[in-house]
């Protein structure tokens, strides 16, 4: 006779509420999203800002709910004396917190490019016309879940990725303050900004108001700089160290650097002569001078050893940052750009153009 084999029951599905769960922040997302339209402007008000009790504030809302049950059911005026007198410490609470966000003016002044895996800084004005100072006025980017899953697996690298919000406090905002946040970025190209968070507490904890804020401008992120050995022997700010493949122009004859001393032919200009040599009985010795027009180096897409399209963007970056270093004139070259975009340059401006072109790459 065969014996039936009891079947195991199956685990419960516990993906399926965080699907629930992931899909109601979606949906809340999308309505705070609506109710605030993406600008580099943005002034907070009835329509954008949104006020509940903080987490201290949840236990505040349940003594409520017990000293209002229990002066009911005992019919003892004192605990509902005290229900009221709490009620009314709670509109007030409420009345200054929503004032303490209501109003603000917040103005999106600049932001920073960087490289995969680093800080994009952003600069924030915010401003109050209130004769009253705001307290209490927390500041922070929401980062995005994937980029907390991919930091996570970055923990060995840097601490400062391990933070999912870098938040700024406000202690006491009057007038006008400039504040700077910084955004972890984990993809090149042009990238949104994750929403900006507004809220306080101010002053007693119960209630947290707080805003939300989509800017319009965008983040432009670099290829993270990748070195490699025939780079390593490419560039080098010695003239006569650079190899037979490297694009240079030499010194030629001018009036800036002196060169050397050569015998004295007649006919030379006696300008030139070295009369300090003449006074001490070495002979008529003329002097010649070189003019260095620079040199300059080409750094090619076409010519990076890597075999990925991101590897060679990503080797093209350590050369711009190299040569930048070393102030040598270069020129970079892409494809699919035309050559008068490829001009040559040197400064700390044209190595953040250089970069700014590998972030908009495709």
């Amino acid at each position: 006779m065969t014996v039936p084999i009891p079947q195991t029951p199956p685990a419960p599905d516990s993906a399926q509420p965080t699907k629930a769960a992931s899909e109601t922040s979606g949906v809340l997302a999308r309505w705070f999203a609506k109710r605030a339209p993406k600008s580099d402007s943005v002034k907070l008000n009835l329509r954008n800002v949104y006020i509940f009790f903080s987490r201290e504030g949840a236990l505040f809302a349940v003594l409520l709910v017990i000293t209002f049950i229990a002066g009911i059911n005992y019919g003892n005026n004192l605990v509902l004396g005290l229900f009221f007198y709490l009620v009314s410490v709670w509109l007030i609470s409420f009345h200054v917190t929503f004032a303490h966000i209501s109003g603000l003016q917040i103005d999106l002044l600049d932001v920073t490019t960087a490289e995969i895996g680093s800080a994009v800084w952003v600069t924030l004005q915010v401003r109050s016309e209130s004769r009253q100072p705001r307290r209490q006025l927390s500041f922070s980017f929401e980062q995005a879940k994937s980029n907390k899953k991919n930091r996570r697996k970055r923990n060995a690298q840097s601490q400062l990725n391990l933070n999912s919000e870098t938040k700024v406090l406000l202690p006491s905002l009057k007038d006008q303050q400039i504040i700077r946040l910084p955004v972890m970025m984990d993809k090149r190209g042009q990238l949104e900004l994750p929403r900006l968070r507004i809220s306080s507490v101010y002053p007693l904890g119960i209630m947290r108001a707080w805003s939300y804020v989509y800017f319009a401008r965008r983040a432009w992120v670099y290829p993270k700089p990748l070195a490699f050995d025939w780079q390593a022997q490419y560039m080098t700010a010695s003239v006569d160290d650079l190899p037979v493949g490297a694009h240079y122009s030499q010194h030629t004859q001018g009036q800036d650097d002196f060169e050397r001393l050569d015998n004295y032919i007649e006919g030379e200009s006696l300008a030139r002569v070295s009369w300090a040599h003449v006074a001490r009985g070495q002979g008529m010795l003329t002097k010649h001078f070189a003019d260095p027009i620079g040199v300059e180096q080409v750094l090619d897409y076409a010519d990076m050893p890597a075999a990925h399209h991101e590897q060679k963007l990503a080797q093209l970056a350590h050369g711009v940052i190299t040569l930048g270093k070393l102030g040598v004139p270069f020129q970079m070259q892409l494809p699919n750009e035309a050559h008068s975009v490829a001009t040559i340059g040197q400064g700390e401006s044209f190595v953040q153009a250089s970069l700014l072109r590998l972030a908009k790459a495709p």
